[in-house]
């Protein structure tokens, strides 16, 4: 298949920025979907306006990231998935979590959905990303506390940097031929919390820890930090799921996509927070 347009949605978030910047080298029309449209690329998108269907015209192919506000995805993804195919559109790439089965929760019903329905598609299911630690949730407590907080005790994740998963994205939506499966993307090796505390006290020199909670007070945290309390306790079950193991783990599956070996998190936290030395 030849992609000449591919609308990402989420295309201001961790991945659909890195693709769109890949996809724009490789000469690739690129539209951004976003709830705020400000440049010249946007396009309005929210996954609860029916109207944001307009945003897949002249699109042959689909960058698709969930909401982040709800767990109900195949509800209110459905109807602008059926209008994108309506629309022309051939190719869906959907980010998932490499925890979510087809068929599962949240992004395992969209798995599910594309596999019945859509005429081309692929799901990249990552581990855990590492920009958690540098520009996400753990960011802030890492520099005004040194502190890590999650549940997973002192279990371990195959930790991977979001420019292995855009690459893997690119090369999804770009291959000659359909993939129609899902791929398990994760890091060159699985890593403890309590790992990935010591790997960045060694990089910025100061001492950084991380403390397991409660499944119960980490719910209170996310609650605490905004998030409705139905998607704080699916949050907070994942860390779970970490903790009995369900992410120790490695693939070869950013290897396998894109020919490089994917970023160890040693070298990544050299490129993010070295400058706290």
């Amino acid at each position: 298949m030849v992609v000449e347009r591919v609308l990402i949605t989420g295309g201001k978030g961790k991945t659909g920025r890195r693709v769109a910047s890949r996809l724009t080298a490789m000469g690739i029309n690129v539209a951004i979907g976003t709830r705020t449209p400000d440049g010249l690329q946007d396009r309005g998108f929210d996954w609860a306006d029916p109207s944001s269907a307009s945003a897949f015209d002249g699109c042959d192919a689909v960058y698709l990231v969930a909401p982040t506000d709800r767990s109900d995805h195949l509800a209110v993804m459905q109807p602008l998935l059926e209008e994108a195919v309506q629309r022309g559109v051939r190719r869906f790439v959907l980010l998932s979590s490499s925890l979510l089965e087809p068929g599962g929760p949240m992004m395992g019903e969209v798995h599910a959905w594309l596999a019945e329905s859509a005429p081309d598609w692929a799901v990249l299911r990552p581990s855990w990303f590492m920009q958690n630690f540098s520009e996400g949730p753990h960011a802030a407590t890492i520099r005004e506390e040194g502190i890590i907080y999650s549940a997973t005790g002192a279990g371990r994740v195959g930790f991977i940097n979001a420019e292995d998963i855009a690459a893997t994205a690119t090369a999804s939506l770009t291959a000659k031929t359909p993939l129609n499966s899902d791929v398990v993307l994760t890091g060159p090796e699985a890593l403890s919390y309590d790992d990935i505390a010591a790997i960045i006290t060694d990089v910025v020199g100061r001492p950084v820890r991380h403390i397991s909670l409660d499944p119960a007070a980490l719910t209170a945290r996310f609650v605490a930090q905004g998030l409705p309390p139905d998607y704080a306790k699916t949050l907070t079950g994942m860390d779970a799921h970490i903790a009995a193991g369900a992410e120790d783990c490695t693939t070869l599956g950013v290897e396998q996509m894109t020919g490089q070996r994917p970023t160890s998190f040693r070298d990544f936290a050299h490129g993010v927070f070295e400058y706290g030395k």
